[in-house]
């Protein structure tokens, strides 16, 4: 038996690898039934450049609706405190329609019956246990 040398083939040279625009060009060339975009599971996308667009677009609707929320979030804020001085004020309207109302009843009484009055409120101002109970607080600055 004798061995037989293997004759040594010549390949030829590699070519260049492609330019960026040259693979772009042939991804956006491909159809969408392409054995590469199945392989990759991406046969709803018809090609890279599609997908990195999508995800831009995508992105700047989250952009936009986060900003849309932190504006909302603003408003409400300012709506919530122009709605708390309201009730403040019509709070203070209500106990000075009150005192009003307590007064123009209380006009035709005897002069003994405001003086009562008024050493209840001194008892009231100076913290005194007998002093008759306080208007309560308004319930719109009132913590939850």
């Amino acid at each position: 038996m004798g061995s037989k040398a293997k004759k040594r083939v010549v390949l030829p040279t590699r070519p260049a690898p492609p330019a960026v625009e040259q693979i772009l060009e042939d991804v956006r060339g491909a159809p969408p039934d392409d054995p590469v975009f199945i392989a990759l599971g991406l046969d709803d996308s018809p090609g890279l450049s599609q997908r990195a667009e999508d995800t831009e677009a995508q992105q700047e609707q989250l952009y936009q609706q986060s900003r849309a929320y932190v504006a909302m979030n603003q408003r409400l804020q300012q709506a919530g405190d122009g709605l708390k001085q309201k009730c403040e004020d019509l709070w203070r309207a209500g106990e000075e329609l009150e005192r009003d109302v307590g007064q123009k009843t209380n006009f035709g009484k005897t002069r003994a019956a405001g003086t009562a009055r008024g050493i209840a409120e001194a008892r009231l101002l100076a913290g005194d246990p007998q002093a008759p109970p306080r208007l309560p607080t308004c319930p719109c600055t009132a913590p939850p």
